[in-house]
């Protein structure tokens, strides 16, 4: 359970605590605020659903103990996440404050707690990799939206379900699309994206504006009516492009219709202006280098597409690289493989799924090894992964 101590008036002014007390200990808010300089000279503020206090020694955030995906909480056992939007004091400590150069530290200390039923229980120090902030409408200043904390002291899975407890079980996606892999397609891609991307309220009611393109093959425009009322199966890491902004290659030879995140490729059909061929071959191209047939026709290159970017852009995700073949094998056992060619030139990849789970597996070994990334929609889908001797550089489980 850790320890409870009481501090006199002498511990209140000095700079930093921290050394006294180990992660996972339980302390009192008296202690706790003692960290920035007592909690007189202590200024507090509200992010989200974070409780953040400002003093002259350094920067405490609490957390409420608990797992929401629209609050903050610890995240995994590396991070610690916050939602705000975030006052202005705050920003200014968290991004705008001097830093150690080529590093993620502040020269102030940032210490985490999480509060749960028994008090406050300390996590240590973190550094911020992460933040995102918006210009905010009508005057001139940005404002700090969320950010991430890495936590100097990774936890240990038990300490970990102590300040998140595990989130009950829930219904996880099926895999009834898989059986219809090689025979409808049509069908295979329309059960995954229904079972993977739930509609809520807003996108059932404002549709994103996709259109039905009578020249563009079947099976893109079956893409683009089930992104009316799910535009995220569009791409979160790389994306399909809105009808309206398809364009010719500099050629005039392709119609270019999907791209990377940062423009370093992208996918094309070959441009006719006759009938739309039937599953026509996808292109890939990178820069100016010569086109690359993928593997798969269009109708199994849109069901790789939607795994690939179900795998990077879902809620709970885990990634690693460098690893070995053996590696690779433990990670997939139990796993079943989407039955489907080699995916994108540039790293060979297959999928492996299980319920509410795909893992995609990038590489062909040699130096750098595997790479491997997993997308799940819970939690608990992660859990064939976790007893998997990998190192981790994200792991949401």
């Amino acid at each position: 359970m850790g320890i409870r101590r009481r501090i006199d008036e002498e511990d209140v002014h000095m700079v930093d605590h921290s050394h006294e007390i180990s992660p996972m200990s339980l302390v009192d808010g008296e202690w706790a605020y003692a960290l920035c300089g007592g909690a007189a000279a202590t200024e507090t503020f509200t992010f989200g659903s974070a409780t953040v206090g400002i003093g002259d020694a350094g920067t405490l955030i609490i957390v409420e103990a608990g797992d929401a995906l629209d609050k903050s909480c610890v995240w995994n056992a590396d991070e610690v996440r916050l939602l705000g939007p975030a006052p202005t004091p705050v920003r200014q400590r968290l991004l705008e404050e001097r830093w150690e150069r080529g590093t993620g530290d502040a020269k102030l200390p940032v210490h985490l707690a999480v509060r749960n039923s028994e008090g406050l229980v300390y996590l240590g120090t973190g550094s911020l990799p992460r933040a995102r902030t918006v210009l905010h409408p009508g005057h001139n200043e940005h404002v700090l939206t969320d950010c991430v904390f890495r936590l100097h002291s990774p936890l240990s899975k038990r300490d970990l379900d102590h300040v998140r407890p595990p989130l009950p079980p829930v219904d996880l996606p099926n895999l009834e699309w898989l059986r219809h892999v090689n025979g409808d397609r049509v069908s295979a891609l329309e059960q995954f994206i229904t079972g993977w991307h739930p509609t809520t309220p807003e996108t059932a009611a404002s549709p994103s504006g996709q259109t039905a393109v009578p020249d563009l093959p079947a099976e893109l425009r079956q893409l683009y009516r089930l992104a009316q009322q799910r535009p995220r199966c569009l791409g979160v890491q790389n994306r399909i492009l809105p009808v309206v902004e398809h364009q010719t290659d500099p050629k005039g030879e392709m119609l270019v219709f999907g791209e990377e995140n940062q423009g370093g490729f992208y996918w094309s059909l070959l441009w006719t202006l006759d009938s739309p061929e039937v599953d026509p071959t996808v292109w890939f191209r990178e820069y100016d280098e010569p086109p690359i047939a993928e593997q798969e026709p269009l109708s199994g290159f849109l069901i790789q597409f939607s795994l690939y970017e179900a795998s990077m852009g879902a809620d709970y995700v885990a990634w690693a690289d460098r690893l070995t073949a053996r590696q690779v094998d433990q990670l997939t056992e139990g796993l079943l493989p989407v039955p489907l060619r080699p995916f994108w030139p540039w790293a060979p990849t297959h999928f492996y799924v299980a319920p509410g789970l795909v893992l995609h597996v990038s590489g062909e070994g040699g130096d750098n090894g595997f790479s491997a990334g997993a997308g799940a929609t819970h939690r608990s889908a992660l859990a064939p992964l976790a007893d998997v001797p990998v190192e981790w550089s994200r792991f949401d489980g």
